[in-house]
């Protein structure tokens, strides 16, 4: 028999394993990606997991079956652009910088399409301040890849803009206003529109005298050649297969299901087959003429499910699915104008959804918003929380679970540990909305209380109380 020197092998055994046990705590130690799904105007009640009967959504309604669902989560305001500003900074609306949909008017016919076409510096509205501190620019900051995709609405084509505030990539609408068409003459890659192969209609555009309400080619003058949700969603998903290897935060900000109505026809038709003929909408509350608004609307939502669902099976051929936080709710509640008919679909759920308790107000139907979250291994699957949290509580939230500090301070508290199932979950004392446009408008939540001033800008005091206990 030879003998066998095993001196090298001795030797070499500890440093081996110790090489396998630092790629196990790489592995382990591997910071998670996150992927922020927010609905713009989709309401409580408009998918399946939270009660819709007419329209269909199976990829969301999965991602509750293997996340948490939340019963109280709200939006920081009932529009748009407020909305965003607390939840990217963390601040509420009694302390952020944007409180309404302030267009700045002053510049001229800022709702004129065309008039933005030749003056970009119409587009936008209020920016956010310079100082204004994201939790983009915490992920940023801290080695992760940045992204948006589709409406930011926090500021103009010069001031304010995504890469000012922590994403490396933005592409979509500046302007909220542009994206009151699915069909723009351009969107923006950074701070460069890139011009896109349509023919846009002003907005508010009627059908012609003599045409057929009930004939479908009578409404063909309010579409174009290019979906710009489409375009938005083919560069969210060439991100994340670009940023597969290391840590990405992705804000896929879609524009839909805002109006004005309009979407792919063979989901339209799926629909119009589902639902049966119905009544044309006519512009008489504003964006343009549908012949099938019931059908589109729900055409809209399944379309924004089937990209959800994209976005999931992108991520599972990359492997990295089961290291994806995957967020999806809603900016605010559902509106009332161009032809959406909340009611109909019981859009707001639990609560009333038409004009005057839906988009625009600060009743649950305005505020009260659909929250998934889901993370494999972390996040307990078909769970369901009651916790009252708000979307200011995001930023804290998103620092708690990917363990990195923040030194700026914010009015949201974390609510990782409801979300990892440990104990000590810290709570607000109450909750707080302050929204400028109109007449102005006031609410506070403290327990299952809530008070609303509705006229603050008039000085009138007067506080309606409701009781919002549902469960």
């Amino acid at each position: 028999m030879k003998n066998i020197n095993l001196l090298p092998f001795i030797i070499s055994a500890p440093f081996l394993v110790s090489i396998a046990h630092a790629d196990t705590i790489k592995k382990k130690e591997k910071s998670p990606n996150i992927i922020y799904i927010l609905a713009d105007d989709l309401g409580y009640g408009d998918i399946g997991c939270y009660g819709q009967q007419k329209t269909e959504t199976p990829n969301i309604d999965k991602l509750a079956e293997q996340g948490m669902l939340f019963t109280d989560f709200y939006s920081n305001s009932p529009v748009s652009a407020p909305s965003r500003c607390s939840l990217l900074t963390g601040l509420h609306t009694g302390h952020s910088d944007i409180r309404g949909n302030d267009c700045m008017g002053n510049r001229g016919d800022v709702f004129n399409f065309f008039e933005m076409e030749k003056h970009p510096d119409m587009e936008g509205s209020r920016p956010l301040q310079k100082e204004s501190y994201t939790f983009a620019q915490l992920l940023q900051e801290n080695g992760y890849a940045t992204a948006a995709f589709g409406k930011w609405g926090l500021g103009t084509p010069f001031e304010a803009l995504p890469a000012q505030h922590g994403f490396d990539l933005f592409y979509g609408y500046i302007c909220q206003r542009q994206a009151h068409t699915y069909y723009p003459l351009h969107l923006y890659r950074n701070n460069k529109r890139e011009m896109l192969d349509n023919d846009t209609v002003f907005n508010y555009t009627h059908l012609a005298k003599d045409a057929d309400p009930l004939d479908l080619k009578s409404y063909s003058h309010s579409i174009s050649r290019v979906y710009s949700p489409d375009l938005m969603h083919k560069e969210a998903i060439n991100f994340i297969n670009e940023n597969k290897e290391n840590p990405f935060f992705v804000y896929y900000c879609t524009p839909i299901p805002h109006a004005p109505l309009q979407a792919p026809q063979n989901l339209i038709d799926q629909y119009v087959k589902k639902f049966g003929d119905e009544k044309p909408y006519l512009t008489t509350g504003g964006y343009y003429p549908q012949r099938y608004p019931h059908a589109t609307y729900a055409a809209m939502i399944t379309y924004l499910d089937q990209k959800v669902g994209e976005i999931v099976n992108c991520l599972k051929n990359n492997g990295i699915y089961d290291n994806t936080i995957l967020v999806f709710t809603s900016d605010n509640g559902p509106t009332f104008n161009g032809g959406v008919d909340a009611p109909w679909f019981n859009s707001g759920g639990l609560f009333k959804s038409e004009l005057g308790w839906g988009k625009c107000y600060l009743h649950e139907g305005g505020i009260r918003v659909p929250m998934i979250v889901r993370w494999k291994n972390k996040i307990k699957a078909n769970s369901k929380s009651n916790h009252v949290c708000i979307a200011s509580d995001i930023f804290a939230t998103v620092a708690d679970l990917t363990k990195l500090k923040n030194k700026h301070k914010t009015d949201g508290i974390s609510f990782a540990p409801t979300l990892l199932a440990k104990q000590k979950q810290k709570k607000h004392k109450h909750l707080y909305w302050e929204f400028l446009d109109g007449k102005g408008q006031q609410a506070v939540r403290i327990d299952n209380w809530k008070g609303i001033r509705f006229n603050v800008k008039r000085g009138d005091t007067h506080i309606s109380l409701y009781n919002i206990s549902v469960h």
